[in-house]
Formats: structure tokens, C-alpha cells, sequence
């Protein structure tokens, strides 16, 4: 009856952790390619901005050989001249065929990379063995009574990592934040990248010991590693903050790292 017992649990459990696994690997996937499907979306943006772009170019340029279409259709169709009736209309359809192709090879290129990027991405997370978070929990041959006996004596000393604690004094540190100038905000927004791997390391770090060393379930080294993921694309947002600050305020900037005749002589166009 144990045996049987044991085995209907294994038989369980692999079930329940089939499950949980497609439905981890597919939110996994999705976490670790956004970076590149949103600079892949980025550059299909740029490219259909510059087809437009040289659309409305050909139409600028086909516009004067159009007008004077007029005069040679007219010709043209006396004289049974093909190539002197609608020269305007020819003109910007061959501009604009040759941008659409450009358009669809750049876009095919872009594509592509978007898949190499993602298969080097699911390749470098296998060679990191982040995928196998949660794959080493250890379950004993059968099952042992536990006895919830212990009583913690008065006084004793608990260590414990209290996330929540160092969460509240950023909380509170960043409500009392005031910044002597916007330099220094500058200073903290091309740190913030930084700050968040090491708030993403954290998630990874308890991800692992959840998988090797304490006593839990697998979705719970799963949930950890999710989460990792997820400050990872953070991360990606945050690296664009300070390429965004600096077009953003560019002359302000430009004001503050090469000033004018030095700093007491730039100050004249403070307001």
C-alpha cells in the first residue's frame, strides 16, 4: 500500500510539474526575448519611416515631370511615342518600387537578426543554466512524517534576509530625494541599471538556493527565476533612460559639461 501510495504521488507530481513547466517556459521565452523584439520593432519603425520618407521624395521629384506630362502625353500619343506619355506617373512608380524593395530587404534582414538574437539568447540562458532552475530539487523515496513539535524559545535570535525592510528604506530614501541639481538625477538615472541587476541578482540568488539547498518546491525556484527575468527586462528598459535624459536635455547638459567660457560666465543665463 506505501509503494502504491508513493508511486500514485510520483505519478502526481510529474504531471503537475509537466504543466508548470510548459507554462514557465513559455513565460521565460517571452521575458528573454523582449529586449530584442523591442529593438527589432524599433528598427521595422525606422525602416517604414524611411519607405515613406522616400516615397514622398519620388512624389516631390515625379511632381515637375508629371506637369510636364501634360504637354508629352499629348505628344506622345500623336506621335505613338510610349515613353513620353505619363512620365511623371512612371518615374514615381519606379522611385517608389525600388524603395519597397529596399524596404522588404531591410525588413527581412531585421527579421532575420531578430532570430539569431533570440536563438543565441536561448542558447546562452541553456549554457548559463538558468533554464534548469528548480530541475535539482530532490524528493526523498517515500514519505516521512514530519512532527511540528519545535517551539521557538523566548529571546532567541532568528537571522533571516529581510527583502522587504531594504525595499521600504529605498521607498522612503527615494520619497525624501532631493536632488541639488538635475545633474545629479542624471547621475542616478545612468546608475539605475545597475541598481536593478543587483535587485535581479537577488531574485537569482534565492532562485538557486531555493533549487539546491532549501526545502521547497521546484515552482517556487520557478517563481524566483520569473521574477529574475522580468528585472532583467527592466534592466533593458533602464539602459535606454540615459541615452533618453541626454537628448531630452542636451543643451541643458551641454550648459553644465562644456560650458561657455566657464561656469560664472553661463551662470548669466540662469532664470
Amino acid at each position: 500500500m506505501r509503494a502504491g501510495r508513493d508511486a500514485a504521488i510520483a505519478r502526481h507530481r510529474a504531471r503537475r510539474d509537466a504543466r508548470t513547466n510548459a507554462a514557465v517556459d513559455t513565460q521565460r521565452a517571452t521575458v528573454r526575448r523582449a529586449p530584442a523584439r523591442r529593438a527589432a520593432r524599433q528598427a521595422l519603425r525606422r525602416s517604414a519611416r524611411r519607405f515613406h520618407g522616400r516615397r514622398l521624395l519620388a512624389a516631390l521629384l515625379a511632381l515637375p515631370v508629371g506637369l510636364l506630362g501634360c504637354l508629352t502625353t499629348w505628344i506622345g500619343r500623336r506621335l505613338n511615342t510610349p515613353w513620353l506619355i505619363h512620365p511623371g506617373r512612371r518615374l514615381y512608380r519606379r522611385l517608389a518600387g525600388t524603395a519597397a524593395d529596399q524596404r522588404a530587404a531591410r525588413d527581412a534582414a531585421i527579421r532575420e537578426e531578430l532570430a539569431e538574437q533570440e536563438a543565441t539568447a536561448d542558447t546562452q540562458a541553456a549554457e548559463d543554466g538558468t533554464e534548469g532552475v528548480g530541475e535539482q530539487v530532490q524528493r526523498p523515496a517515500t514519505e516521512i512524517p514530519t512532527h511540528t513539535t519545535t517551539e521557538a524559545s523566548e529571546g532567541e535570535h532568528v537571522s533571516g534576509f529581510q527583502f522587504e525592510e531594504a525595499a521600504a528604506e529605498m521607498e522612503q530614501a527615494a520619497s525624501q530625494y532631493d536632488p541639488e541639481n538635475a545633474m545629479e538625477i542624471l547621475a542616478m538615472v545612468e546608475g539605475l541599471p545597475a541598481a536593478l541587476t543587483s535587485v535581479a541578482n537577488v531574485m537569482k540568488i534565492l532562485a538557486e538556493r531555493s533549487d539546491s539547498e532549501f526545502p521547497l518546491e521546484k515552482e517556487v525556484a520557478d517563481g524566483f527565476n520569473d521574477i529574475f527575468g522580468a528585472l532583467m527586462s527592466a534592466v533593458a528598459v533602464a539602459e535606454d533612460m540615459g541615452p533618453l535624459f541626454r537628448q531630452a536635455h542636451e543643451q541643458d547638459i551641454a550648459r553644465h559639461e562644456d560650458p561657455r567660457n566657464g561656469h560664472e560666465a553661463e551662470k548669466g543665463w540662469n532664470v
